[in-house]
């Protein structure tokens, strides 16, 4: 386990917490917590070795395997699946040394290393690459490309996998969703829940933390603090901690008051002096407690927009692509003031697309778009936080944007966005991503739009700037069309979801919580998941009575594989709740004192077994679905 006791931690000058005592047991799934620069990622360096404690201990077991996400990508040209085999180092280090025993013809010696390679799960590895890289948003044949053809973003995807091959004692992912759409977000949220090891999790995705993590480790005002339970539960706690602060600290100011206007009137009475100098050292030794801090660095509103014309927007049987390739086609549909719209489909079935359509940065193929003359858009997307100037300050920018406008008028705006003070000043440069991305947003809500189209808005955004956009959002009266992993946002800002799959956009029959259940729908049916049109069937021109003949005949020869898929899902299934019973028992605090040692290892035990029956399990269905499903393509 991870014991830490009495540890402090600084960063250069800037102490980042200190004191901290609590421990993390194997298996425990913790989120970490805070505002952004109170050291989250430096307890993650500290936790690796990279950075040393300034006071304190931090102990974990020296035969724990640590994985976590790097940040750079070499210039590697060798394909992408051999990239992610790499984060598997001791499947490496066996592959060459068979490599060295075959070479020396040392037959002794390969049926050892071939044992420890089948052990290890050698040869299923590559199975678990690929089902990695599919699972991350990779189309197939991506494995083979080299891993110089992706993009940063992608680069980052395939750094996410190498990490997540590894068989780790300890997973650390620092901000793992930044680069991933929803498809993904969702994919990697169920994995996290199977994971056996311990896992440490920096996120500001509210639901992403609620849905895998069991423990919160919350930085802030200098304290590590860990809480039991998932998200919701920590901010409940932490909401009642801090109301009860608060009528302390109004207590203890009331005696403060009381103390000192005793003292004042008694102190030059020669019969009372003496009780007034006791209470005055009495109130030199009270410990003071501070006024709760609850409230958000982020305050801004929309400001009404200028004109709102109605409808904003038409689209009549309209199609947007690249070259002479459509992507979407066939979309009909009118935005007006109100229309409060977040987009969900595929990876790659064309929502940024659909955007960049009605953001007229891509130009309509055919059909036809119809503009309000006093249509005024807001368009976020990365490209814009990409175009601020470096060199200019938050201020400067700004004032490009309405050079007559008053400059603490100005400055107060930015300090509403995390730009308060000398920061207002600062060069843009040296700026985080997540101050960069609040810049732009602050920069494209000043211009009052009447239209907000917002592609992953919130990458790089704390948990706090995310509240204060969606509460933003709520109060937004113009239209707006979002396109979010993170599902908090999509589920307090929009009304309306639309579906972008296979070609077309039409609204989406269900809720957000639906969405997974149809993505996995659309995976079984299509384990590529690519969006992509199928030809359609000509047997329609078959006779009618062979038809069915045939159809009869192809149900019953299915028959056995469905029944393997059924009988290795109902298996996986009581596993996946004998799963749940024992993480449950093992959440249990009192379980790790020193009298329950012996139940806590059978419990252990347990567990262990049960997920190694688990994923034995997850190959056998896998192996029969994909027999059902090439069965059903032939």
């Amino acid at each position: 386990m991870l014991h830490f006791q009495n540890l402090s931690l600084r960063r250069g000058s800037k102490l980042l917490f200190e004191d901290a005592n609590f421990q993390i047991h194997p298996g425990q799934k913790v989120g970490i917590t805070g505002a952004n620069g109170t050291g989250k990622s430096s307890l993650f360096a500290l936790i690796r070795g990279t950075l040393q404690a300034d006071s304190g201990d931090l102990k974990l077991p020296g035969e724990w395997v640590i994985a976590w996400v790097a940040q750079e990508t070499p210039q590697d040209s060798r394909p992408a699946m051999e990239y992610v085999l790499d984060g598997d180092q001791e499947l490496r280090q066996i592959e060459a040394a068979i490599e060295q025993a075959q070479t020396r013809e040392d037959g002794h010696q390969l049926a050892l290393l071939h044992g420890q390679f089948e052990q290890i799960g050698g040869y299923q590895a590559r199975s678990r690459a690929g089902q990695l890289l599919n699972g991350l948003g990779f189309k197939p044949g991506d494995e083979q490309r080299p891993v110089t053809d992706f993009s940063g973003g992608w680069r980052m995807r395939l750094n996410l996998a190498r990490a997540l091959i590894c068989r780790s004692d300890l997973l650390l992912l620092d901000e793992p969703t930044n680069h991933l759409d929803l498809d993904a977000v969702i994919w990697l949220e169920n994995w996290l829940k199977r994971y056996p090891g311990t896992l440490l999790l920096i996120s500001h995705d509210r639901e992403f933390l609620d849905a895998v993590t069991d423990h919160i480790a919350h930085i802030e005002q200098g304290k590590l603090t860990l809480y039991s339970g998932n998200y919701s539960a920590f901010e409940r706690i932490r909401a009642e901690q801090l109301a009860n602060q608060q009528a302390e600290h109004l207590k203890q100011q009331r005696e403060i008051a009381h103390i000192k206007s005793y003292v004042d009137r008694f102190r030059a009475k020669a019969t009372k002096a003496r009780q007034a100098q006791s209470r005055l050292k009495a109130l030199e030794r009270m410990e003071l407690i501070a006024p709760a801090h609850v409230d958000s660095p982020f305050h801004f509103r929309f400001r009404e927009p200028e004109k709102t014309p109605h409808p904003l927007l038409r689209l009549e049987d309209a199609a947007a692509g690249y070259g002479d390739k459509a992507i979407v086609s066939g979309i009909g549909m009118s935005l007006s003031p109100g229309d409060r719209i977040g987009l969900l489909g595929p990876n790659g079935a064309g929502k940024s697309t659909f955007i960049k359509l009605l953001s007229g940065n891509l130009p309509l193929m055919y059909g036809k778009l119809e503009t309000a003359q006093d249509l005024k858009i807001g368009y976020f997307a990365q490209h814009q936080v990409e175009q601020l100037h470096p060199e200019h300050s938050p201020l400067e920018h700004l004032t490009q944007l309405d050079p007559q406008a008053r400059e603490q008028a100005l400055r107060d705006y930015l300090g509403g966005f995390g730009f308060p003070g000398d920061k207002a000043l600062e060069k843009t440069a040296p700026f985080s991503g997540g101050e960069k991305s609040r810049l732009a947003l602050a920069l494209l809500i000043y211009q009052r739009p009447n239209l907000l189209l917002l592609d992953e808005p919130t990458n790089h955004l704390d948990l706090e700037m995310r509240q204060a956009l969606a509460t933003a959002l709520q109060d937004f009266t113009g239209a707006m069309v979002i396109v979010s992993h993170d599902r908090h946002l999509l589920r307090v800002s929009t009304d309306e979801l639309l579906l972008v799959h296979d070609g077309r956009v039409k609204e989406f029959e269900g809720s957000l919580d639906d969405y997974p259940g149809w993505l996995a729908a659309q995976r079984s049916r299509d384990p590529d998941a690519t969006g992509t049109r199928t030809e359609p069937d000509n047997s329609a021109h078959k006779d009618r009575k062979q038809t069915k003949r045939e159809a009869a005949a192809r149900r019953q020869a299915l028959q056995p594989l469905k029944n393997r898929v059924a009988s290795a899902e109902k298996k996986l299934d009581q596993l996946h709740r004998q799963q749940k019973a024992l993480e449950t028992q093992l959440a249990d605090n009192t379980l790790y004192e020193t009298a329950n040692k012996d139940k806590l290892k059978q419990l252990l035990a347990d567990k262990a077994e049960v997920d190694a029956r688990c994923e034995e399990q997850e190959m056998i269905w896998l192996e029969a679905s994909e027999a059902l499903e090439c069965a059903e393509s032939a």
